[in-house]
């Protein structure tokens, strides 16, 4: 089931609506991205660096329904403030992959934020119908989140050269693997 709010224990990660991304990609803003809602973006998260809204934004145009797989909002619960921000890349592909991104704000790296986003994202992603594997790429030289896709236990694929990034180091988890080591509820 679609959960527009996923929250662990130190964080809250809240989905953005269309006409939130839209306005943060065209406008600039984050107004219509974070109206109606309790907590604030001082570090203007997707306003002052758009991260993968260039790439999110065209799909949702597109076909608005796909909206529900992309761009949340990270919310520290402790400061009600956003410290970054989490995606899929699409809809399950026709092997039923979910691939995902996640950038947080390098005042709040190396606290397990980042980990924390990724297991509540995951723990939601693996009971929507027609999700089978879950992937995380990542360059090679990025040591930090290396550490944190082997940490839960996904397997080393291979590489794969990204026409933005470059080198990406591929890792995937069946959704039934990650189900039995970190189970599907935080």
């Amino acid at each position: 089931m679609y959960q527009s709010l996923i929250s662990t224990d130190r964080l809250e990660i809240h989905h953005i609506p269309a006409d939130g991304l839209i306005s943060l990609l065209d406008e600039k803003s984050d107004l219509l991205a974070i109206a109606g809602r309790t907590f604030s973006n001082p570090l203007k998260v997707l306003v002052e660096d758009e991260g993968p809204l260039p790439w999110r934004v065209p799909q949702v145009k597109a076909d608005p329904s796909t909206n529900k797989w992309f761009i949340r909002f990270i919310v520290l619960k402790e400061l009600n403030q956003v410290i970054g921000s989490v995606s899929f890349h699409g809809v399950p592909d026709e092997n039923g992959m979910m691939e995902i991104g996640i950038g947080v704000e390098e005042a709040f790296r190396g606290k397990g934020y980042a980990r924390e986003a990724l297991r509540g994202m995951w723990n939601w992603v693996c009971n929507e119908p027609g999700v089978k594997v879950l992937r995380y790429t990542v360059s090679p030289e990025n040591a930090p989140s290396i550490a944190i896709i082997e940490n839960f236990g996904f397997t080393y694929i291979g590489v794969q050269i990204d026409e933005e990034d470059g080198p990406e180091n591929i890792y995937e988890m069946s959704v039934e693997d990650f189900k039995e080591k970190w189970g599907s509820d935080e």
